[in-house]
């Protein structure tokens, strides 16, 4: 009898296994993270990585000039183990949720304080630590899957996405203060 009841319990932990496995398989927007060293600062963005699937995005599906998540699901994070110089703007070391409002000529990035929201539903401007104005660039081909990158290339770090036909960069530098 105890064989028997070994056996269907492993059959149903198989069974379990497998419906996790195809869940994960069918959840449309995964969560992402990209992480990468800005000098001696460790860089780590967190978010939901939505996909264009024959959308418009930009002005359509992420409406213009509205607080956005930036992704989906959770709000999108930026953690930082020591200050950052942000387009020349410093951050404190910790963990944010990351919003954007994006725009047709220029984005607002935001740094908020309450990096545990889901979406931009609870957003609340006044824990906004930093805004940055930036603009945007087109991408000469779309990109399916949002991404957030951290990344240096020729002396010079970056954070941002590419999503659809949009690219937004933020440059990014170890802050002098540490």
């Amino acid at each position: 009898m105890s064989f028997l009841k070994s056996v269907l319990c492993l059959v149903c932990l198989g069974l379990m296994v497998t419906v996790s496995a195809q869940e994960q398989k069918t959840i449309k927007s995964p969560r992402m993270e990209a992480s990468a060293n800005v000098g001696e600062a460790v860089v780590t963005l967190g978010w939901g990585a939505p996909s264009v699937r024959d959308r418009e995005i930009f002005g359509e599906l992420v409406p213009f000039d509205k607080v956005w998540r930036t992704g989906a699901n959770e709000c999108s994070t930026i953690e930082i183990s020591k200050n950052l110089m942000i387009e020349g703007e410093e951050l404190a070391a910790g963990k944010y949720g990351l919003f954007t409002i994006p725009g047709e000529e220029t984005w607002t990035v935001i740094f908020n304080s309450n990096a545990d929201q889901f979406g931009h539903y609870d957003y609340d401007e006044s824990m906004d630590v930093l805004r940055i104005e930036v603009a945007p660039k087109s991408l000469d081909e779309s990109v399916e899957q949002m991404e957030m990158f951290v990344k240096t290339k020729d002396d010079q770090s970056w954070i941002g996405l590419k999503w659809a036909d949009t690219k937004v960069g933020l440059k990014v530098a170890e802050a002098a203060s540490n």
